[in-house]
């Protein structure tokens, strides 16, 4: 069984641990077939620019742009990167730096502008079942894809039941469902007080539920022909990523 899509999330620390990563993904999850990259404002590396590096090494790189980052008549990052053909375009979160500048920009905006300017590149936009009432996120999805985003990138789902209602909600769109591990007490806190996740009642924090539960999400994405990508936050690739290839060689 195989996924159409299949990404692993880097995060870029610095040019040489991104390039050390890369290899990493190559060489023990030959799976993947794309890389995808955020934008975090704690490191100096952009995702674009983190892209750029890496679509030589690996190839296709799928850079997150935040919206509120973009100032007004300034060029779009990635917008005339030779051989970039998609991105991400995210509202973003207020940066933790008072001096760092952002504006008023909506996500569909961004995306509006891409569609005008960068014709080339596919758009995708973010689905969060988490954020607040599924009917105004749905609402949200709509107001994406009339601006032009063709497809979504999920936060990471951690409950089967809450992924097969949101398959259903999203039934005919291109979507990359987001996996990520949580080990331990202090990750499950990240995830509840940050993007007020909430974890079904049997939820284990262990390495080995969270592999269980992906090879589950993987295993029923490959039947379907889905796209799925992987955020291996505070775990080791080498952990992660090659247990989950049992269910794809299936």
């Amino acid at each position: 069984m195989t996924l159409s899509r299949l990404s692993v999330e880097l995060i870029p620390r610095s040019e040489e641990a991104l390039a050390q990563d890369t290899d990493l993904v190559k060489a023990l999850f030959p799976a993947a077939d794309t890389l995808n990259i955020p934008d975090l404002m704690r490191f100096p590396l952009r995702s674009w620019d983190a892209a750029a590096l890496t679509m030589p090494q690996f190839g296709p790189v799928i850079p997150h742009v935040r919206a509120i980052d973009i100032a007004p008549g300034a060029p779009l990052p990635g917008s005339t990167m030779p051989g970039l053909k998609e991105l991400l375009v995210v509202h973003g979160d207020p940066p933790a730096d008072l001096a760092h500048q952002t504006y008023p920009n909506t996500t569909e905006s961004i995306i509006r502008r891409y569609r005008r300017e960068a014709p080339h590149l596919r758009i995708y936009a973010a689905f969060d079942p988490y954020r607040r009432a599924p009917w105004q996120e749905l609402e949200d999805i709509a107001r994406k894809k009339d601006a032009g985003a063709e497809g979504f990138f999920t936060q990471p789902v951690f409950d089967l039941k809450l992924f097969d209602l949101c398959r259903d909600w999203l039934r005919d769109e291109l979507v990359f469902w987001g996996l990520s591990p949580v080990i331990g007490p202090r990750s499950r806190s990240y995830w509840e007080t940050t993007n007020h996740v909430v974890f079904p009642k049997d939820f284990e924090p262990s390495l080995e539920a969270n592999i269980r539960f992906a090879q589950a999400v993987l295993s029923q994405l490959a039947q379907e022909k889905g796209c799925a990508y992987l955020m291996p936050l505070r775990v080791r690739l080498d952990q992660y990523l090659p247990p989950l290839m049992s269910v794809l060689k299936a």
